[in-house]
């Protein structure tokens, strides 16, 4: 089995990142108002809370859109909203040929859209099933949704908007965002929807980057009060998101350090694959030469490895992740759950997770 795993930033390229947003905090945000939690509710100046606008204004220049939105809701609600605006006229969305993110799924069959589905791991007939089935907007994911799966999302942008210009791109960028050199937007999407929990952020907190006109447009729908983020959570993204690209490099240095450790067959002889694969974030695939999986898991939970995620490298995920593959690879093959588990090393060396994996396989049955 091979595998197609996203390029990751460098450590020292996160750090210029963390500086990059320093420097653009600095000059627009006081020294004084930093130190504020920040304000509450519908100011009249654009019917949200002050601190909140002048945050979505720091968080447009650093990911290099024309404007950007925070939304309740996390990653899902970002989606949805960019659903709601750029699919309002239309009936169909091309998505990737590949078992689609639930959540995702749930919200496109709600507005009760024909899925169209194409395979962008091979672009040769991309031209004419767009014409033929008249497309106006696509939803890309920029993390893999199965293990097979190669598209170069810049590719598939570019190649996109040559055939069309005016086509509309929506770009998942959840698990990606800061651990590839770009974004969906910085590659030519619309719209770019993730997370902010997903970025060391708080809770239930979603981030719209893209076009000026279609960013305004959600915001204008969205006015409520009860729709806003208030100034205290936007301050707490952006304190959540200077430490995110250091923390989320290192995470990605220790996976390649655990992959050449776990391949080892003289210590390890009883795992037949070790793999790199975006499942969703970037893992560790380990795959067992017997269906022990479900032993190896209940036993790393006791050893000090993670039981669950909670948002995919949130603040509250310090310790390993050991866990069962996600289910959009399960969709394709349900066997993988007897053989393969997955790691996310988060906040942990990669020296201490092969320890637990050992202990785990020593100990499990008992």
């Amino acid at each position: 089995m091979e595998t197609y795993p996203l390029k990751s930033i460098t450590l020292d390229e996160a750090i210029e990142k963390q500086f990059k947003l320093v420097e653009i905090i600095t000059k627009n945000i006081g020294g004084r108002e930093i130190l504020n939690m920040g304000d509450l509710g519908v100011e009249k100046t654009n019917n949200m809370p002050i601190r909140t606008r002048e945050v979505e204004k720091v968080l447009s220049e650093f990911f290099g859109s024309e404007d950007a939105m925070l939304t309740r809701g996390s990653g899902t609600n970002a989606l949805r909203l960019a659903f709601f605006e750029m699919l309002e006229k239309e009936n169909k969305i091309l998505v990737h040929d590949a078992p689609i993110y639930k959540t995702s799924e749930l919200n496109l069959k709600a507005m009760k859209l024909e899925i169209l589905k194409y395979d962008f791991n091979d672009l040769s007939n991309l031209k004419s099933y767009i014409l033929e089935n008249d497309i106006k907007v696509i939803l890309l994911q920029h993390t893999r949704q199965q293990l097979k799966d190669s598209y170069d999302l810049k590719e598939v942008i570019e190649t996109i908007k040559n055939i069309d210009k005016n086509i509309k791109i929506i770009v998942d960028d959840n698990y990606a965002m800061l651990k590839t050199p770009l974004n969906g937007v910085e590659m030519g999407s619309d719209i770019s929807a993730f997370s902010c929990f997903k970025l060391l952020g708080p809770v239930g907190v979603g981030l719209i980057i893209g076009k000026k006109d279609i960013v305004d447009k959600i915001r204008k729908n969205n006015y409520s009060g009860g729709s806003q983020v208030q100034g205290f959570e936007a301050m707490e993204v952006l304190r959540g998101l200077v430490y995110a690209p250091v923390a989320l490099s290192i995470q990605a240095r220790e996976i390649e350090k655990l992959k050449n450790i776990l391949d080892d067959k003289n210590r390890f002889e009883y795992i037949k694959n070790v793999y790199i694969a975006n499942a969703q974030s970037k893992v560790i695939l380990v795959e067992f030469k017997e269906n022990i999986a479900k032993e190896i898991l209940e036993k790393t939970i006791t050893l000090g490895a993670l039981s669950h995620p909670v948002g995919a490298e949130s603040k509250f995920e310090i310790s390993p992740l050991i866990y069962r593959v996600s289910g959009t690879f399960l969709d394709k093959d349900p066997t993988l759950s007897e053989r393969m588990i997955r790691i996310n090393p988060n906040r942990s060396g990669a020296e201490n997770i092969a320890r637990i994996i050992e202990k785990a396989y020593i100990e499990r049955g008992k």
